[in-house]
């Protein structure tokens, strides 16, 4: 059996940015504060705590914070959220990944020349909410298909559009196709990143020539989430798994004798998990089935 693991599986740049700035601040203090989950993956965060670094989940919770040092998560956080920071004079270390802030400045600047604000994403994640709060009160957050097609845009409004980082790729394009369709007079700026994309890709290419896709990551992994649906677009037999215990422990079912596995992980997947994944496969599965 052949077990082809992607290149891209894995951290990319800003969660291992991410990661990183909180192992080298806890060499630093001993009263450490993310605000939300650095990642979403749950054993990066469990395995963090075990360290002592506490998971601040709301603004009220972070009101009543006195001292420590805050990081700031990955997707990054809203304008109320540094507000607090700076009017409390709290210590904190920003690890909004750099794709992200971008995205920040670019629809600030844009909501400042009058422009009305269209958000391709999934308006309860965190890299959204953030991004919603620098956008001003002329935005829309478009999810679905059906979205893009029944966005009207406010009269006398320029519209500008841009993407939650970890957006699909191929959605993006088709809103961008079903406004150009309608003639509306949108600025675009592709703002998914280049790892995503490629990761995307990637899966897809992966998934069509195998007969067993497994994609490893986070349960609130938007990222790992659209790698999964990508693969089983490709491929009928793919399954979605956290951790190695989703195979051995049961919560897998192995799926009969396989001449051919693709593996891809989130961007919020460690390292060590995928390797484990591979091995056992390599290990056990030559005979399922």
């Amino acid at each position: 059996m052949e077990v082809i693991t992607a290149k891209t599986a894995g951290f990319c740049f800003g969660v291992e940015r991410a990661v990183d700035t909180v192992y080298k601040a806890l060499s630093e203090t001993d009263e450490l504060y993310t605000y939300g989950p650095i990642i979403h993956n749950e054993s990066v965060v469990d395995e963090l705590a075990a360290k002592g670094v506490k998971v601040i989940d709301s603004p009220r919770q972070l009101e009543e914070l006195k001292s420590g040092t805050v990081i700031i998560r990955s997707h990054g956080v809203t304008r109320e959220i540094y507000g607090i920071l700076e009017r409390n004079g709290l210590k904190y270390i920003d690890a909004t990944c750099p794709f992200v802030l971008k995205i920040h400045r670019l629809v600030e600047g844009a909501a400042r020349n009058g422009y009305h604000i269209i958000i391709a994403g999934d308006p309860s994640h965190p890299e959204v909410e953030g991004i919603l709060s620098f956008a001003g009160d002329n935005v829309t957050v478009i999810q679905k298909e059906q979205d893009a097609e029944n966005f009207i845009p406010p009269k006398g409004k320029k519209l500008f559009m841009v993407s939650q980082t970890t957006f699909n790729s191929n959605f993006f394009n088709y809103f961008v196709e079903i406004f150009n369709k309608k003639s509306y007079n949108v600025k675009v700026a592709n703002t998914i990143c280049n790892a995503t994309a490629l990761r995307q890709n990637e899966t897809a290419e992966l998934a069509g020539r195998v007969d067993t896709m497994i994609v490893i990551g986070g349960a609130h992994s938007s990222n790992t989430r659209k790698l999964y649906d990508i693969a089983r677009s490709r491929c009928d037999r793919t399954f979605f798994v956290q951790t190695l215990d989703d195979l051995v422990k049961g919560k897998f079912e192995i799926p009969g004798r396989a001449s051919c596995v693709g593996i891809t992980a989130g961007a919020s997947t460690p390292k060590k998990i995928i390797e484990e994944v591979q091995n056992y496969v390599r290990r056990f599965w030559p005979d399922a089935g």
